[in-house]
């Protein structure tokens, strides 16, 4: 699936342009679902925590059972080769990949040494500032580590966000806000969530159900540095229904305004644009 109109893929040593083909109809990542990713971005000439974004890819390979064939730094040198092929002020989508391509132990297990790796970018414009989002509830949770390898940025985890969204799309709204399986709110279908109640920003304390964000992370940090207050909590659905703005943190758009939740609505707030403000200035200084 193509979502940028210019792509190219590092695959076995080499660089090709265009949505080449990488996996095999046997392979145990196509049909046993055994593939991970990450995703990191480059725009307006800068890109913001590539390296946290290698690293965190070859941890979701261990998770899964592969053994990573690509170190983080070698992965960052890669990936500034591949950019080069690039408009100077496209924005692309950095998307490297692992998956296996035998299993073992009766065949659901990874073989750990059959590990495959590529490197997919791809030119993706980034959402303006006055990109916003709907919330609504959905019936699907997020699930425990005890369910599902939350753990990893892992593909066979999106099936159930896909779920989510289009139970939202159906209702009118772009997203969902998701419960963990307790009942507290975990994160949107696509990205990590805060909210501000009185000046005090807070977020759903990671618990093992969802990614604790690299993005999420950086926002902590630079709203932290700035004087506010962020406080990861547990947060219900009644906390959200009472905050003064909401507003969601990931790679794809950074940071992108809440104006509705089911049928409570939200300005976009100060400390969402002041999240946006200081993380361009982060990437760009």
């Amino acid at each position: 699936m193509a979502i940028g109109e210019v792509i190219w893929t590092y695959f076995k040593g080499t660089w090709h342009q265009g949505d080449l083909p990488v996996m095999n109809a046997a392979d145990h990542g196509t049909w046993l679902g055994s593939l991970v990713f990450d995703g990191a971005r480059s725009f307006e000439g800068v890109v913001p925590d590539l390296e946290p974004h290698c690293a965190r890819v070859n941890a979701s390979a261990s998770v899964m059972g592969m053994n990573p064939t690509v170190t983080p730094e070698d992965m960052v040198v890669l990936v500034k080769e591949g950019l080069r092929k690039f408009a100077d002020d496209a924005a692309v989508y950095i998307r490297p990949m692992y998956w296996s391509t035998e299993g073992v132990a009766g065949v659901i297990v990874p073989d750990p040494e059959s590990t495959a790796f590529c490197l997919c970018l791809e030119q993706l414009t980034m959402a303006p500032p006055t990109a916003t989002q709907t919330l609504c509830r959905t019936q699907f949770v997020r699930p425990m580590m005890t369910m599902a390898t939350v753990n990893a940025k892992a593909a066979c985890l999106y099936p159930n966000n896909g779920r989510m969204i289009r139970e939202a799309q159906a209702r009118g709204y772009t997203n969902a806000i998701v419960a963990d399986a307790l009942g507290n709110v975990a994160e949107s279908a696509t990205a990590n969530i805060f909210m501000v109640k009185d000046g005090v920003v807070k977020t759903p304390v990671p618990n093992g159900t969802f990614l604790n964000g690299i993005t999420r992370q950086r926002v902590i940090k630079l709203l932290r540095e700035a004087g506010r207050t962020v406080e990861e909590t547990t947060l219900s659905f009644a906390d959200f229904d009472a905050a003064d703005e909401v507003f969601l943190s990931g790679n794809i758009s950074k940071i992108t305004p809440i104006v509705k939740v089911e049928e409570r609505e939200y300005p976009i707030g100060p400390v969402a644009v002041l999240a946006r403000e200081l993380y361009w200035k982060w990437a760009k200084g």
